[in-house]
């Protein structure tokens, strides 16, 4: 099979629901990262794009009708280029780039642009059909997030708990308390503001203009969500939305957002015909199911599947991008694998409970996230894992792009224009992505 390659990652800042990105449609939304990669990639060929694929959890709105054709379109790609959207609701982005890589490990493609989008504040109502004819009754539903035209033989199987629902039977039946809830949800603002100072989103983000009905356009240039001022106190004061005596609450879940990211997958042929430079190597990716009602809990068989395929254990994980659609949920999948509650490897830089969760465009974010800290940190491997509505999880692992040219450089030593393994670890990223791409062009 092909090795597969993250060349670039970037996604727009998240903006809150009714926030700054409100006036946005989703495919607008979309078109922007898809945008922002090929200005970034200045030698790319574009037309040589063998699919767009992008995550939607909604597509009940103007992300109808495949959002990833219309995005790539309003992008600018050529009409050669042809477009797919996936829906696996949280996990919809991650997804796409698991597609994604598995089309080009299979050798079926060569360049490939995957991610996702959602506008969750323009989600609109939905009216369903009468069931007979001039009937007087019509049902409704907010498409925003959660279960609609629920089918009878669903809920008396399962049931339909809401998602804070999930999140607080995962609470009892793990035994997570309020006061760890608070305390990790006050951990992710904390490291998202740690981050943000050290400049770690810049890379990431790409700035949206927002057009002003008077005056000059509004740039958004980062996330809108975070709270980096609140306290525990604070966070212990906000009624649980739930049931009384319970502990979920708005501050100790992700929140409910707007935004898209994409990410740039290509081949080794690829990358040398187009001048691109390898950041991360997509090594596997797993998808499992779980009970429906605790779904919080499905990262973890997830995340042993992928290990599994990958031959790694968890402890090889440098970083770990771990979706917090709950703070109940994340701090007992922690647990269950074995991690501590405030594990500095796993999101260092924040989680959704600060950042938030635009349903389609999340595991994206985490994807672009672990990317850029093993550059940070320079380790190798990343886990990337999300809970998914209706009992799902979804993981992925990705390795650094030094390692893999690591590799090349001692299985062609001889090569004289080649430098040895200590002068590599001393050049940045791109000099790195240099030398494979002389490395593989000597091999053509």
């Amino acid at each position: 099979m092909n090795d597969v390659f993250i060349c670039d990652a970037i996604r727009t800042p998240f903006g809150r629901y009714g926030g700054a990105l409100a006036s946005i449609r989703a495919d607008d939304l979309a078109a922007i990262p898809i945008r922002a990669l090929i200005d970034r990639n200045g030698n790319v060929d574009w037309p040589a794009v063998d699919d767009v694929i992008l995550g939607c959890a909604n597509q009940a709105g103007e992300d109808n009708r495949n959002v990833a054709r219309m995005a790539l379109l309003l992008a600018g790609l050529p009409q050669s280029v042809p477009g797919s959207t996936v829906n696996r609701l949280c996990g919809s982005s991650l997804d796409a780039i698991a597609i994604g890589a598995r089309t080009i490990k299979s050798g079926e493609a060569d360049l490939i642009i995957a991610g996702g989008v959602e506008s969750m504040s323009r989600a609109p109502f939905v009216l369903a059909k009468s069931d007979t004819a001039f009937s007087r009754t019509a049902e409704i539903y907010d498409t925003t997030i959660g279960w609609r035209f629920v089918n009878p033989r669903m809920q008396k199987l399962y049931g339909t708990d809401s998602m804070p629902e999930t999140g607080e039977n995962v609470a009892e039946q793990f035994r997570v308390n309020r006061e760890d809830q608070d305390a990790f949800a006050l951990r992710s603002h904390q490291r998202w503001a740690a981050g943000h100072r050290a400049g770690f989103f810049t890379r990431q983000l790409v700035p949206v203009e927002i057009r002003q009905k008077k005056g000059d356009p509004i740039i958004f240039a980062i996330d809108e969500h975070p709270r980096p001022d609140t306290t525990l106190e604070a966070l212990s004061k906000l009624q649980t939305v739930v049931k009384p005596g319970g502990t979920v609450t708005a501050g100790n879940a992700s929140g409910i957002n707007d935004g898209a990211g994409g990410v740039l997958l290509a081949s080794e042929r690829a990358m040398v015909m187009h001048g691109l430079t390898p950041r991360a190597r997509v090594v596997a990716a797993a998808t499992a199911g779980i009970e429906p009602r605790i779904m919080g809990m499905a990262p973890v068989p997830a995340t042993r599947k992928v290990l599994a395929m990958a031959n790694l254990e968890l402890s090889q994980m440098d970083v770990i991008e771990l979706n917090e659609a709950f703070a109940a949920q994340a701090l007992a999948v922690l647990r269950e694998l074995g991690l501590p509650d405030d594990a500095p490897h796993v999101n260092p830089n924040g989680g959704a409970i600060a950042i938030g969760h635009p349903l389609g465009a999340s595991g994206a974010r985490l994807a672009t996230a672990a990317v850029n800290q093993l550059e940070v940190i320079s380790g190798r491997y990343a886990l990337c894992t999300m809970c998914i509505g209706v009992g799902q999880g979804i993981a992925m692992i990705l390795e650094n792009c030094v390692g893999f040219v690591e590799d090349v450089l001692e299985e062609d030593a001889e090569q004289e224009l080649e430098p040895d393994e200590e002068d590599l670890l001393a050049i940045s990223p791109a000099e790195r992505g240099d030398v494979l791409v002389k490395e593989l062009e000597s091999q053509k």
